[in-house]
């Protein structure tokens, strides 16, 4: 038992008893509403103290619902990132198979215009590493019938020619190279030159005079006379033209686009073909919209061994 001073135990005993009779008041006295006044007191007291306990409940209940779900939002985030690049991945695959059905469908597309000339398709599967050269490689040899100084063009034009055979893969001089010349002339006014590579994406075309009217655009093909190219290919449009001395500078760009080889076409003879087909043939042909991603080297129905 609490051991009160003597001084202090009768003023101790007064307040218990006020607050005693306060409390019994507190009961007994009701307000509006049948409310009793304790209930008053009770209320006025514990609400203060509620709201500051709900206040801190909810900012810690709030901060803790915001971290998991600031914590699902990142893994939602990182999810749809990852979803975004597989799904670009995907369509670049997409993108580049059909670029390929678009290339392998030109080149059925020429071999059914012109199944009189002997011709074999191959693939660009490599590229010299010297900077200063511009060779390409094939997948096909001399198992295929192929030799030195057989003309590579696209559906497009004139590419270069076979410099050297291997077994199962041939080299190919592209015309942009410095050691490259394709006997040309102009479509136009049929004036004959020599189309020479500059180890650049550009060509120059020499042995033209200078009182020959030359313009920008102006459309250059072969002329056969090299006994490689057959006559009347596509080869070069002409960018610029200045006098010289004695010949005119002629600046041309090949109209092949040789930055970007993947399937190339070898003329097995010089036969004479065109790379324009006639509209007889044009409306006659099909058209090819879906072919086969990977297609095997075909040589036309009348190609014979060179």
């Amino acid at each position: 038992m609490i051991d009160f001073p003597s001084k202090q135990r009768p003023f101790t005993l007064l307040t218990i008893v006020i607050l005693l009779q306060v409390l019994l008041l507190a009961f007994q006295i009701k307000r509006e509403r049948d409310v009793r006044l304790v209930r008053v007191w009770a209320a006025e007291i514990f609400t203060p103290v509620q709201r500051v306990a709900t206040w801190i409940l909810s900012g810690v209940g709030g901060s803790w619902h915001n971290y998991i779900g600031l914590r699902h939002m990142r893994q939602e985030n990182d999810q749809l990132h990852a979803e975004v690049d597989r799904l670009q991945l995907r369509n670049r695959e997409l993108e580049s198979r059909a670029m390929e059905g678009d290339r392998l469908a030109a080149l059925l597309h020429f071999r059914d215009s012109h199944t009189d000339a002997p011709m074999l398709f191959a693939q660009v599967i490599g590229a010299s590493a010297d900077s200063t050269s511009r060779i390409v490689f094939i997948n096909h040899g001399e198992r295929d019938h192929l030799k030195r100084n057989l003309a590579v063009i696209t559906p497009d034009g004139v590419v270069g020619k076979i410099v050297e055979v291997t077994s199962n893969s041939a080299q190919v001089l592209l015309i942009t190279d410095k050691d490259s010349g394709v006997g040309a002339l102009f479509s136009e006014t049929r004036t004959q030159g020599v189309v020479k590579g500059t180890g650049e994406p550009q060509l120059r075309m020499d042995y033209v005079v200078n009182e020959e009217k030359v313009h920008a655009g102006e459309a250059i093909v072969t002329s056969g006379e090299d006994r490689i190219f057959p006559k009347d290919l596509p080869l070069a449009t002409v960018t610029a033209a200045r006098p010289g001395n004695p010949f005119q500078k002629i600046d041309v760009k090949p109209v092949a686009r040789l930055d970007r080889l993947e399937e190339v076409i070898v003329l097995l003879s010089q036969q004479d073909i065109s790379l324009k087909p006639t509209p007889d043939e044009a409306a006659s042909t099909p058209d090819v919209s879906i072919v086969p991603a990977k297609q095997p080297a075909t040589t036309a129905p009348a190609a014979s061994k060179p």
